[in-house]
């Protein structure tokens, strides 16, 4: 025979933890446990003294409460689950594709290096140096008059080791003045990764990029 008190309050343990094991994660078997134990208690009950129907209805509401929960749960991993896959799926669309990331580093390629910046407002007059690993000034390119925004420059390298270009500048003016501008450097996207539930991408330059770095595409 159970034992009623006994029983009662393995169903309070029982809706006070949600479960264990198994039923933590099994919405079906939590309510199945329930429900054994719930009929134990009420086959063993003192007919002279039987369970109030509004301690019945509490336990009932407490075991949904508990199930609803588990099924959340359930459903929000699920749901995360499916959008990291789909964010890995277009995230292979992006391979072969050019990233714009925040930096100075310029891309050198057939004796051209390429770059862009971002302008906080118009500039009249915009200049770009490309720097050696040794401070020198490698190439320069006047590129006159810009608007505010992203704009994109190619320096002519022609005679220079791309092996020995480290930076570029940015130098923009107006009326004399200095005009601010964000460096934007072209990163290649070489390969994409999934990391702790985030996206990488990995650069032809092999330094390893947070999605949320990543300025645009071109």
């Amino acid at each position: 025979m159970f034992s009623i008190a006994k029983t009662s309050a393995e169903i309070d343990s029982f809706n006070a933890t949600g479960s264990a094991n198994k039923t933590a994660t099994d919405p079906q078997a939590a309510q199945d446990k329930f429900l054994t134990m719930l009929v134990a208690q009420m086959s063993n009950q003192d007919p002279m003294n039987p369970m109030d129907n509004a301690e019945v209805t509490s336990q009932m509401a407490q075991i949904n409460t508990v199930t609803g929960i588990q099924q959340l749960n359930k459903t929000m991993t699920d749901m995360a689950t499916q959008f990291g896959s789909l964010q890995a799926l277009q995230g292979v669309s992006l391979i072969g594709r050019t990233a714009m990331v925040e930096g100075n580093t310029p891309v050198v390629e057939e004796g051209v290096a390429y770059g862009g910046f971002d302008l906080s407002s118009a500039a009249d007059s915009v200049k770009v140096d490309i720097v050696g690993k040794n401070g020198a000034i490698l190439g320069s390119a006047s590129l006159g008059a810009q608007q505010a925004g992203q704009q994109f420059f190619q320096v002519p390298m022609e005679g220079v080791d791309a092996a020995q270009v480290a930076s570029f500048t940015v130098s923009p003016t107006l009326a004399g003045k200095a005009v601010t501008a964000k460096s934007i450097s072209l990163v290649p996207i070489a390969a994409v990764s999934m990391q702790n539930g985030a996206m990488k991408l990995t650069g032809g330059n092999g330094k390893s990029y947070g999605y949320d770095q990543v300025l645009g595409y071109r």
